[in-house]
């Protein structure tokens, strides 16, 4: 009776043993996917101005915002201007509004200004073809929950360019994308691969 009380005990035990190896090898391929996920963060994009010269008369039709693992993203839409559409992004102390000089006050630790070679009107008209008001936040848009964006504020459109301030957490690295319609920066959470 004790051979079989030890062997029960021995059971037990390896059995416990072999439970508790196996709880962090398959532990192992999350932590590894966590690991590659927090390294594939951009981190090269860097915060000096981004510039194309490219021009179009499509207008600027609507602005949205985005959030993702990495970064928060803004998207400017200009249907029907295809991938040809210029744009010079870049820090500035204050955002001055074209034209008028006008300074427009923009919320956060660093302001990026955005300017897209397009109108925010339709040239032939003259209507406003996107609904932004000067110095105010871009409407339809809430950066509730981002990790990097804090403000928003439509600058106006002055001789055919578009410029909108975007106020920042921080100065941060990021990007300039150019798609078909669309004019996309994105503005990365930190300077590190961590998110």
């Amino acid at each position: 009776m004790v051979r079989i009380r030890t062997a029960c005990a021995t059971l037990a035990l390896v059995g416990a043993t072999v439970g508790m190896a196996a709880v962090p090898a398959g532990a192992a391929p999350v932590a590894t996917r966590q690991a590659t996920q927090a390294a594939s963060c951009p981190t090269g994009w860097g915060s000096l101005a981004k510039t194309d010269t490219s021009a179009t008369i499509e207008p600027v039709r609507d602005v949205r915002t985005g959030r993702h693992s990495c970064f928060d993203r803004m998207v400017i839409d200009l249907p029907g201007a295809g991938g040809d559409v210029g744009y010079s992004v870049r820090y500035v102390d204050r955002l001055h509004q074209d034209g008028s000089g006008r300074h427009i006050p923009v919320a956060g630790g660093a302001v990026l200004e955005v300017r897209v070679a397009a109108p925010a009107y339709d040239p032939e008209t003259g209507a406003a073809t996107y609904p932004g008001r000067v110095a105010r936040p871009l409407p339809g848009v809430d950066l509730t929950g981002y990790r990097t964006f804090r403000d928003t504020r439509f600058a106006g459109s002055f001789e055919g360019e578009t410029q909108i301030g975007l106020g920042l957490r921080a100065r941060l690295p990021f990007r300039v994308l150019q798609l078909d319609d669309r004019v996309i920066v994105d503005v990365a959470h930190s300077w590190t691969a961590t998110r």
